[in-house]
């Protein structure tokens, strides 16, 4: 008969009884949405309150659970019990290796082989297979063990969730083959082994559940129905994890005819139970209504059954019943914990992250109702960790911008803390810190005394200089450097602003420039100035490099130069074209590829310009000089093949959107007047009509960029990213083009390469 079921079940599977497979169906109960991945938005970190039993269930809405470790295929969740029971059992006599292999990696085929041979009758094993003959464990339990695993390998086929991707269909269940309930069946009456036999009524349990649950002509059902079943047999096993996984199913047929309070009921005692039954139970916990929960409730036992309930109901339906009624019930209950920490997580994320005290007046969020359960909990000093509620009532008070009354809390919470837990000190610290930035009116000089520690150890917690494992400090960072940035703006301090939340706006001043190069320069700091330039990611050299770019879109080379030279590193900055040469069609990466071009960095380039500019200004061939300036020129704005000359992270320029340059030096950027001007001055002094061609054609190209910058800026257009190009005016200089100088060899080249233009010629002839 087994020969016979192994001809019909093939392929290889993940092992059966290494997974809880429990299938659950209808409509969910006021179930919660998904959110988003929400951690670097948090100041209250669980890790610092909750028993890591219920990690996986802290607040966290990108994933089913809280950590990545947990977000595991059902199929494995067991295996290392699975391992370590059978481990036990043999007496140790058996590697951990090969029964890893055995039992999670082998398909029934190799398992089949090793029994074979260990039963003396297969002479030889393949490479790889271990002899089990050699081994010294106790015969009788080895031929348990092989014996059981036959079986349980066959049972692979129809429990194993099969896996796949989402963009795949669904495979369909495998089917339930008759004679393995029959096997099954045998081999547990004749097991005496209380260990080798609970999981043989493990496997019948599940077998009698796929079965009924497939409803198939072939199904034959047992003498007694699965509730019953597992009723008459569980007595004479011990209540550790494989009982619970067998509840798990008898849960899971009582789902599936639909008596969802006693199935939730029973899910509750299996999550109860240890950590790796927590996923799949409360996974499976879904009550459907407010009658239904009231059945599941009437089955509870004792208080503590009572208080697993509402913890299940708390953490996906509604957190604040559940600690009301859970509290009523026992105050110390560890439970409690996860449900407060999941209720403050989810609330702060209602809240944006960070605000001005101005911007606070106008955001409110209606937290009456938590704030009340919370803080009267924490007064009436009952619960297991008296400081996590008061410091939970002062971070939801905070959060509702009522900072005495936070401040109330806090200090009581002080008190209370452990003073050996280095997570808790610093989650402590955090809230006591934000809350002291978001009631300050003025930053004085007692004021940034007291902010130079607490600026520096967030500083140094970014960085990874420190390590406080799992504190969540990110959104107190944000939250610290906007808030200290609009008081300094408030107070008129614009370079202290700045140096906690920069803004392109700030360097178009070259007053303001002057005060933060002061700044940095300045030889003695104070610990508050070390601690607030370590947020400020600008260097001396940067300012005076910026400076040097503003100067030459100003026309003023030699001043530009001298801040140029002082601009150490940046000045040596290689520009990937050569920006004095130009074509009809702009190709930046042709430009940058171009063989043998000579390359210039910034300075070399800005002193290029310079002689050039110097032999125009003399009278000296006036044309070709002023063509080459206005290469330069045009180059240097969006369009050109040196964006590098102007491209930093002060100015936010680095995109290759003309929308993405920050608006405040967006028209410096993108302005082509410069380079027509030049052009028109190349083209007055040209010798020759081609190059007057040239220059008119090039001096069209600003004026089409110059016509697209100011699209750009319309009401129309201003928050779009595209608009239709072919609505730009051509201007006058296609006119001319194509009236003046149409007989040059020029002319035909701008015809052939040049879209705009041959729309233009084609519409008027």
């Amino acid at each position: 008969m087994l020969q016979l079921l192994k001809q019909k079940i093939s392929g290889k599977f993940l092992l059966i009884f290494s997974a809880l497979t429990i299938t659950v169906a209808g409509i969910v109960w006021a179930c919660g949405g998904g959110d988003y991945y929400d951690d670097e938005n948090s100041s209250f970190t669980p890790e610092a309150f909750v028993d890591p039993q219920y990690s996986p269930f802290f607040y966290e809405s990108s994933t089913t659970y809280y950590g990545s470790e947990f977000n595991d295929n059902g199929n494995t969740r067991f295996n290392k019990q699975v391992v370590d029971d059978w481990y036990a059992y043999l007496d140790k006599k058996v590697g951990r290796q090969i029964l890893d292999t055995l039992l999670i990696k082998s398909s029934q085929g190799f398992t089949d082989s090793v029994y074979r041979n260990f039963k003396g009758k297969l002479k030889d094993l393949p490479a790889g297979m271990p002899d089990l003959s050699k081994s010294n464990a106790d015969e009788k339990q080895l031929d348990l063990f092989l014996s059981y695993l036959t079986l349980a390998k066959a049972c692979e086929s129809y429990a194993v969730n099969q896996e796949y991707n989402y963009w795949d269909e669904k495979p369909k269940p495998k089917a339930v083959a008759a004679e393995l309930g029959n096997m099954l069946t045998t081999a547990y009456a004749q097991t005496k082994d209380v260990f080798v036999k609970q999981r043989l009524w493990f496997q019948l349990v599940r077998y009698y559940y796929y079965q009924q649950k497939q409803e198939s002509s072939a199904y034959t059902a047992p003498k007694l129905t699965l509730p019953d079943f597992f009723a008459q047999e569980e007595a004479q096993f011990p209540k550790n994890i494989m009982y619970y996984r067998t509840m798990g199913y008898l849960a899971g047929y009582y789902y599936q005819h639909g008596e969802f309070a006693r199935a939730n009921y029973l899910y509750s005692l299996c999550y109860n139970y240890s950590f790796e039954m927590k996923i799949p139970s409360k996974w499976s916990f879904r009550p459907q209504n407010e009658s239904d929960w009231t059945g599941t409730l009437k089955l509870a036992q004792n208080g503590e059954e009572k208080i697993t309930l509402w913890h299940l109901l708390g953490i996906s339906q509604d957190p604040v019943r559940a600690i009301r009624e859970i509290y009523a019930i026992n105050p110390k209950s560890d439970k409690l914990d996860l449900l407060l920490s999941r209720l403050i997580n989810s609330k702060e994320q209602s809240i944006s992250p960070v605000y001005s005290n101005e911007e606070s007046k106008n955001k409110t969020i209606d937290l009456k109702t938590e704030i009340s359960l919370v803080a009267n909990i924490a007064k009436e000093n009952k619960t297991r960790q008296p400081f996590y509620w008061n410091l939970a009532a002062g971070y939801l008070n905070a959060l509702s911008h009522q900072y005495v009354t936070a401040k109330t809390f806090y200090n009581v919470a002080r008190k209370q803390l452990p003073k050996d837990n280095k997570l808790i000190l610093a989650q402590y610290k955090i809230l006591d810190w934000t809350l002291y930035l978001q009631y300050l009116k003025k930053i004085d000089a007692a004021a940034e005394a007291k902010m130079a520690e607490p600026l520096t150890w967030l500083y140094r917690l970014s960085q990874g200089k420190d390590a406080i494992p799992d504190l969540r400090f990110h959104r107190a960072l944000d939250q610290s450097l906007q808030l200290i940035a609009a008081l300094y703006k408030k107070q008129g301090d614009l370079v202290k602003s700045n140096c906690f939340e920069q803004h392109p706006a700030f360097y178009l001043s070259n007053t303001r420039i002057e005060a933060m190069k002061t700044l940095l320069a300045k030889p003695k700091k104070s610990p508050f100035e070390i601690a607030m330039l370590n947020y400020c990611n600008v260097k001396i050299e940067n300012l005076y490099y910026l400076q040097a770019t503003q100067l030459v879109y100003q026309e003023k080379l030699d001043q530009a130069l001298v801040m140029m030279k002082k601009a150490e590193g940046i000045n040596a900055t290689l520009l990937l074209g050569n920006p004095f040469n130009i074509r009809i069609n702009d190709c930046h990466d042709c430009d940058h590829a171009a063989p043998g071009k000579t390359r210039y960095t910034a300075q070399s380039f800005l002193e290029t310009m310079i002689n050039i500019k110097a032999q125009l200004t003399a009278g000296k061939d006036v044309s070709r000089n002023a063509a080459l300036l206005a290469n330069a020129y045009y180059n240097i704005t969006h369009y050109g093949n040196a964006r590098y000359f102007y491209q930093s992270d002060i100015t936010g320029s680095i995109t290759d959107m003309v929308q993405g340059i920050d608006e405040p030096f967006r028209h410096v950027y993108t302005d082509n007047h410069i380079a027509e001007k030049y052009y028109l001055l190349a083209r007055t002094n040209a010798k020759t009509k081609e190059l007057k061609a040239k220059f008119t054609f090039m001096a069209s190209k600003c004026d089409h960029n110059n016509e697209y910058n100011r699209m750009m800026e319309s009401e129309e257009n201003r928050n779009s990213w595209y608009f239709q190009l072919d609505k730009i005016p051509t201007g006058k200089y296609f006119a001319e083009l194509m009236s003046q100088y149409s007989q040059t060899n020029y002319y035909r080249e701008v015809l052939n390469e040049c879209g705009y233009f041959s729309t233009y010629v084609s519409k008027r002839r």
